[in-house]
This record gives C-alpha cells, sequence and structure tokens, in this order.
C-alpha cells in the first residue's frame, strides 16, 4: 500500500509490543497466574493487537528483523494463552526442552560473543606458548605441569591411572561441582557491567589454548584432542552460554531503553537466570563424560573411536539446542496467522 510510513507505525505501536513483551517474561518465568485477572486481559488483548501488527507488517513488507521480532512475541504469548497449565513436572520439562532451547536461539548473540572471547583467550595462550616454551609455566595450571606430555600419555596408556568405578562416579560429581560454580560466576559477574564476565572468559580459555600447543609441540594432538572434545564440546557449550547470561544482565545495565535501569536489570537477569538453570543438563553431561570417557585411553578406546564419540555428542548438543521446539513454534504461528485475519477483519 503506498503511503505506508515503516517509522511512524514502529513508533506508534512500539509501546504495545514492549508491555506485551513484558508481560510475557514475566508469565514465562513466574507463571501466568502471576499476571492476576487485568495482567492476563492485557496480555489477551494485546496478542490479538499485536497479531495484526505483525499481519500488516508482512503485508507491507517491513524490516525483517521487525517482522521476527513481532513473531517471536506473538507465538511466545499464542503458547501462553493456549497452553494448558499441565502439573509441576510437565512445565518443567517443557522449561528444559521446549522454553529453554528457544531462549538459547533468541539469545545467540550474547552467546557467540562470550565464546568469541574465551576461544581468543585460548588463541593467546596458544600463541604465547608457541613464540615461548618457557611461558607454559605461568599459563599452565600446575596440575599439568607434574608431567611432560610424554609421560602423561604413557601413564595413561600404560593403564597405571585405570580408575575403579566409584573413582569415576566420585571424579564426576566433583567435576559438576566445579563446572557449575565456574558458570554462576562467570553469569554473575554479569553485575559488572559485564567486565568480569568478559575477564573470566578470557581467563579460562588461556590455560586451554597452552595446553593444546604444549600436546601440539610434543606432537601429541591426537592423544589432546582425543582426552579433551568428548566432555569439552558439552562443558564449554554451557560455559559460553553462561557468559551469554552474564552479558544479558550486562545488557540491561548499559541498554536499558524505555525502562528504568533497575527494572531492565530485573527482567534482564530472569532471562538471564533461565539460560544458566536451562543449560545445566549439559554440564551434567559434560560431568559424566569427562569422569568416564575421556578418562579412556588406548589401548583400551581407540582415539578415533573417541572423537567419533565427540563429534557425536557435538551434533546431538547443538541438534538440541538449534531445533528443539521449533515444530511447537511453527504450529503456533500457524494458528496466529489464521486467528489474526480472522480477528483483523
Amino acid at each position: 500500500m503506498r503511503g505506508f510510513d515503516v517509522n511512524r507505525f514502529v513508533q506508534e505501536r512500539g509501546p504495545s509490543w514492549s508491555r506485551l513483551e513484558t508481560l510475557l517474561i514475566q508469565a514465562e518465568n513466574d507463571g501466568l497466574s502471576s499476571l492476576h485477572l487485568q495482567g492476563a486481559r492485557d496480555l489477551g488483548k494485546l496478542y490479538r493487537a499485536v497479531s495484526g501488527d505483525l499481519i500488516r507488517a508482512r503485508t507491507e513488507l517491513v524490516n525483517a528483523s521487525v517482522v521476527d521480532y513481532l513473531n517471536d512475541i506473538v507465538a511466545r504469548s499464542y503458547a501462553q494463552l493456549h497452553a494448558s497449565s499441565g502439573s509441576g513436572e510437565h512445565r518443567v520439562r517443557d522449561f528444559f526442552l521446549l522454553r529453554f532451547p528457544r531462549l538459547f536461539r533468541r539469545e545467540w548473540r550474547v552467546i557467540a560473543l562470550a565464546a568469541a572471547v574465551m576461544f581468543s583467550g585460548a588463541g593467546v595462550g596458544a600463541l604465547c606458548v608457541g613464540l615461548d616454551p618457557e611461558a607454559q609455566g605461568a599459563l599452565i595450571p600446575d596440575d599439568h605441569q607434574e608431567h611432560t606430555p610424554q609421560e602423561r600419555v604413557e601413564q595413561e596408556q600404560s593403564g597405571e591411572k585405570k580408575p575403579s568405578g566409584d573413582a569415576s562416579v566420585a571424579f564426576s560429581g566433583w567435576l559438576f561441582t566445579h563446572n557449575i560454580e565456574v558458570s554462576f560466576l562467570v553469569f554473575a559477574l554479569g553485575i559488572s557491567f559485564g567486565v568480569g564476565t568478559l575477564a573470566l572468559l578470557f581467563y579460562n580459555g588461556v590455560p586451554l589454548g597452552a595446553l593444546a600447543m604444549q600436546y601440539h609441540a610434543a606432537h601429541l594432538d591426537l592423544f589432546f584432542w582425543a582426552w579433551i572434545l568428548p566432555h569439552g564440546v558439552a562443558e564449554l557449550t554451557e560455559v559460553c552460554i553462561a557468559g551469554g547470561a552474564g552479558l544479558v544482565i550486562a545488557r540491561g545495565l548499559w541498554l536499558p531503553g524505555r525502562r528504568t535501569r533497575r527494572d531492565a536489570l530485573v527482567e534482564e537477569a530472569k532471562t538471564a537466570a533461565c539460560l544458566v538453570l536451562g543449560g545445566m543438563p549439559i554440564l551434567v553431561l559434560a560431568g559424566v563424560i569427562e569422569g568416564t570417557i575421556s578418562q579412556m585411553h588406548e589401548p583400551r578406546m581407540p582415539y578415533v573411536a573417541k572423537l567419533l564419540f565427540a563429534a557425536l555428542v557435538a551434533v546431538g548438543v547443538y541438534a538440541f539446542l538449534l531445533r528443539a521446539g521449533r515444530s511447537q513454534q511453527r504450529e503456533a504461528d500457524g494458528v496466529v496467522d489464521s486467528t489474526s485475519v480472522v480477528e483483523s477483519s
């Protein structure tokens, strides 16, 4: 339609979109009942109004980012209004299997930034050790300096450190606790306007890169990656998710928008907490693998088999994060399209 003013459309309708998103965040985090009667009514009214905005935005070929944003909040509104209350068990299941992967996809930019910072630290660690092998003493953790890479490989392959079943379970439990502590620390440091989060991510990446370069210089790359990757895929993914959660908190402090900084912090902190809690099963998976498969070496388990296992873990984790909940969301989108056309006519 000629004469359609996109900027005016966004300015006039933007407050309604923001209000709907605010209600959605509260409903998703605390349940629909937390909105009370008036809030629930507002949610229904705004859902119908924004559904009409979505149809108009698609018809007028409004910027794709605006259409995607409207599509997201309309689909989420549909899910809130039409989902049955269900039992507590069902709500927990839906959180981990549906809401968390959707949230991961929605916040992928801050998670990618967290990953870039951590792997930048790894690159710096690798470069320092590559240029000056003496830097290993400062960059590599003490428990990895007790033996040279060659000595460690000989020890592992000889079976001198073969863990018992009880020892593997205990080690997995310790790793799980340690990884939770790191994840929550990276997340909590977001309150420092993100500076602490970014610094800790970089700091944790440095020894990883330094250790990788140490084994590379010793021509033991296959052993190193077969040792690290089976659990590292899941573990590092969750650390990056926790780092992204810390940056979500920082976003509320740096970019509150129309909200007060306090309100923005509260809203973003809820989103960040959902990210961290949703990733806990990934940490459980990493801890179990690190205490078992990662500690098996040739001849007990071929390194190629461990790398294939790591590839399967990566495919499984990222297939879940990138695909889970999409079919339900597409179904909601389809219903939204049809109902909004009826309601707007």
